[in-house]
């Protein structure tokens, strides 16, 4: 099974979502997202496809996991390991882009092997949260901090 790297951006509560929307409007880090992640493989739940318009673009290869076999476009698995699978003929490199309950279980596995997390320095209101990172990411790559009118962040490349 090959590498994979989590992308997220979470508040210092871990909160990633606000019924099925990001809590923040941050476009530094949506620019880093996209850039990160064009011409990637990009595994995610139905609901953050269905609200990522550009999941497709840029020559992103989505993988999408749901029950719904109905979804229109992306390649679908049933859950993570499927995905993965289906990930290891497709080129590029492999990011999980969540909810909540795949990223949890992308954790738990040894091929997660890079967390890029920008880390929002606030505590928001939310649904859906990032598991706690610090006991399986500790390895600090790289951090630089970003600020606009209305919030202050940290990006982080983290590895095991």
């Amino acid at each position: 099974m090959r590498p994979f790297n989590l992308i997220v951006a979470c508040s210092e509560n871990l909160v990633i979502g606000r019924d099925g929307k990001l809590p923040w409007s941050i476009p530094e880090d949506r620019q880093f997202f996209q850039e990160q992640t064009a011409g990637q493989i990009v595994i995610m739940g139905r609901i953050g496809f269905e609200s990522w318009s550009k999941a497709a673009a840029d020559g992103r290869r989505p993988i999408v996991i749901t029950s719904d076999r109905r979804l229109a476009g992306p390649m679908i698995a049933a859950g993570l390991p499927e995905a993965l699978d289906q990930a290891e003929s497709l080129p590029g490199e492999i990011y999980v882009c969540g909810g909540e309950r795949v990223y949890r279980e992308a954790m738990g596995r040894p091929e997660a092997v890079r967390l890029y997390l920008t880390l929002v320095h606030a505590e928001v209101a939310g649904t859906t949260h990032f598991p706690d990172w610090r006991g399986t990411f500790q390895r600090e790559m790289a951090r630089r901090d970003g600020a606009d009118a209305n919030w202050r962040y940290t990006f982080l490349t983290l590895e095991r």
